[in-house]
């Protein structure tokens, strides 16, 4: 069996428990509590300065200011769904070397993880002396995906302090072994210390193999153009005040959605006076949402309160969806706003009198950030002011940062001078909004999906059957007509998937698994096939008679068991022989006695219906006199009349049938919905056709 499935398996069921019973110690060692939604992430250096320890904070800290200018022009342009990424200092503590890290909330939308994952790999390859760890309430999420290649010891108890990003690429420290010395014994948890100075001595063997590698390169395919393609543009009616803040400020829609999203009646109580974002000042304009936000915000269904002077045209008007969309957004802004006042600080004043901003525009400068735009051009200002943005989001410590609805207030009250009409002016020049087809996902683009995400498993049944069909073919009478080929053809389609079924449930019954969990038998095509000569010659060796050197392969060991026991019987005394024989005779009593209970069971069923639940092969009797005779019941009781009942035949089931029968009543009942029967055969790779009788 593959080892494969099951790491997949034994990682899933592992985060399974971890889900139900939290973050738990390892090895008695207590470990950091991973928010639910939240991703962690820390940057080591890989070689640490001993002799700089006294300046460990100080180059910590420029270090920050070089790898948040390095990301940059790919973080100024990101929406994130509730915080975004940010780096800070953080002293050793608790046998945890000095790093720069954070953490993210990512909450609906996993594509904000994903994306820290691939900042990582990007950080690290530009600062090649930096190694990152990331993890999240599931642990080591990047082994999760790769679950299918990873070696049959790495486990998540096994994979504390293991798993790293340097240069680029995921590294995971080996363990030891007879082809490689190199590594840490899997019952042992390295410290992040140990960790660090294996991956410096010898990065070759800890790097991730190839196939594991592409397992995390795959899913983060597509960036860091995925990053406007998970964009969508929408137009949308929104008071005046909103369009500005948006213009200012992009990255203040995520917080505006979500206050909408998770609404109560008491956040609804602001909405029906509207006093900073009165609904008569609507215009048309372009948003700018993730995806995640805009599912969030279009498949909400609501209806605004009369005293809020919102309304909405027929849903036939033909920017119904704007107006509805405007709508729900200035909800989302006005319940912001509600629960904050407007801050007294100079806007600027926490930027510009910041004493790392300077230092944080000389490392954007010399990582050409601004392009070789001229300073003064609208460019310019532009790129600047998303920097600014993204300092106060990134390096600004948090206790100094304002809340969203805090955030809000001060862009309003920094463009309060705004002209309704220039913006009304702008409602004829506005570029067609994105189609949100994407929203709807047909049958097959979800079967698609899937398969994609299964790794490939090819349809077993399907694909042994086409290659039947194409032979069948060459056979078939030319004089047939279509409608007589087409009902063969389903007939031997339907025949051969029930077949393909029941000999794929044998194979995954005759699998050997173990306590983890079941393994799923893979087909030839994908098992991979491996040859051992050195075991093939020994077993000719033995087999051939050969005594020239003893027979290291594990599967004759029970022969040289077997010799050893014979020699051992010849040489015991005459007492033991009696023992044996009184061992003998209780074994034999006791089949006997197993026979004895189980025709009881078959006489006492036979009087029920139980039978009749199991569909039993035909035969004729013919057959019977000339084939071997089916095991018999009889009832040897007599009647009041002194006449033995007459032997009652047991007839032999079939197997086959029934476990298909069961299977279709199990699918019938499922209509269409995952289930026990639907999820066993998609995991061995078959696939039935959908119902068509609608009986």
């Amino acid at each position: 069996m593959s080892c494969d499935s099951e790491v997949a398996i034994r990682f899933s069921g592992h985060l399974k428990r971890r889900k139900d019973k939290g973050r738990t110690t390892m090895d008695a060692r207590q470990r950091t509590v991973v928010t639910e939604d939240v991703v962690q992430y820390k940057l080591f250096l890989v070689q640490p300065d001993e002799s700089a320890s006294q300046s460990t904070e100080a180059h910590f800290s420029h270090l920050v200011q070089e790898v948040l200018a390095k990301v940059a022009p790919l973080l100024t342009q990101y929406i994130w769904q509730h915080q975004s990424f940010s780096l800070k200092y953080c002293p050793e503590k608790g046998g945890v070397p000095a790093h720069i890290g954070g953490s993210t909330q990512f909450g609906d939308n996993v594509e904000d993880e994903w994306f820290i994952v691939y900042l990582l790999l990007q950080i690290t390859e530009a600062f090649p002396e930096l190694a990152a760890s990331v993890e999240d309430n599931d642990g080591e999420f990047l082994l999760i995906e790769a679950a299918d290649y990873l070696p049959k010891w790495l486990n998540p108890e096994t994979s504390e302090n293991r798993v790293f990003l340097h240069k680029g690429e995921l590294h995971i420290l080996p363990c030891p072994s007879a082809s490689s010395p190199v590594g840490v014994s899997k019952d042992v948890v390295p410290t992040v210390a140990q960790a660090l100075a294996l991956l410096s001595t010898h990065p070759e063997a800890c790097r991730a193999s190839p196939r594991v590698s592409r397992a995390l390169m795959k899913r983060l395919e597509g960036y860091p153009e995925k990053i406007k393609m998970g964009l969508h543009h929408a137009h949308c009616f929104i008071p005046a005040g909103i369009a500005k803040v948006l213009a200012e400020r992009p990255d203040l829609l995520a917080p505006a959605v979500s206050a909408f999203y998770l609404r109560d009646p008491l956040d609804l109580q602001a909405c029906r006076s509207f006093k900073t974002f009165p609904p008569n000042t609507r215009v048309l304009t372009m948003v700018t949402f993730t995806r995640c936000l805009y599912a969030q915000l279009h498949q909400q269904q609501f209806t605004p309160d009369r005293r809020s002077n919102f309304t909405l045209p027929s849903r036939s008007h033909p920017h119904y969806k704007a107006h509805e969309l405007g709508m729900k957004l200035a909800h989302g802004f006005e319940i912001l706003c509600s629960k904050c006042k407007l801050p007294s600080s100079d806007p600027d004043a926490s930027v510009s009198c910041n004493p790392q901003w300077k230092g944080f525009m000389d490392s954007l400068k010399r990582n050409g950030y601004f392009r070789g735009e001229l300073e003064g051009s609208a460019r310019h200002r532009e790129l600047t002011k998303s920097a600014e943005n993204f300092f106060k989001q990134s390096v600004v410590s948090k206790s100094s940062a304002l809340s969203p609805g805090e955030e809000v207030l001060q862009v309003l009250h920094s463009c309060s001078s705004f002209s309704l009409q220039e913006l009304k002016k702008q409602e004829s020049q506005l570029p067609p909004e994105d189609s949100d087809s994407w929203l709807d996902i047909t049958a097959q683009d979800l079967e698609r999906m899937l398969q994609e995400r299964g790794g490939g498993r090819g349809d077993v049944g399907s694909q042994n059957f086409s290659s039947t069909r194409k032979t069948q073919q060459h056979v078939r009478d030319a004089e047939e007509t279509r409608k007589e080929t087409e009902d063969k053809e389903e007939e031997e389609e339907v025949a051969y998937s029930l077949v393909a079924v029941s000999q794929g449930m044998k194979n995954f019954l005759n699998a050997m698994s173990s306590h983890e969990g079941a393994e799923l038998p893979w087909s030839s095509s994908t098992q991979p096939f491996s040859f051992d000569p050195d075991s093939v010659a020994s077993a000719l060796d033995r087999l051939l008679g050969s005594k020239d050197e003893e027979l290291d392969s594990d599967d004759l060991d029970d022969e040289d068991d077997d010799d050893q026991e014979d020699e051992e019987e010849e040489e015991e005394d005459k007492n033991n022989e009696g023992l044996s024989g009184r061992t003998e005779m209780n074994e034999t009593e006791t089949l006997d006695g197993l026979k004895r209970y189980m025709d009881q069971m078959d006489q006492e069923l036979m009087s029920t219906n139980i039978g009749q639940s199991f569909n039993q092969l035909s035969y004729n009797k013919a057959d019977l006199d000339s084939g071997p005779p089916h095991p018999a019941a009889t009832s040897s009781s007599p009647s009041e009349g002194g006449v033995e009942e007459t032997e009652e035949e047991i007839q032999p089931l079939d197997v086959d049938l029934n476990l298909i029968t069961n299977l279709l009543e199990s699918l019938n009942c499922q209509a269409g919905l995952a289930g026990p029967a639907s999820n066993l055969l998609q995991s061995l790779g078959l696939h039935l056709p959908p119902n068509s009788d609608s009986s």
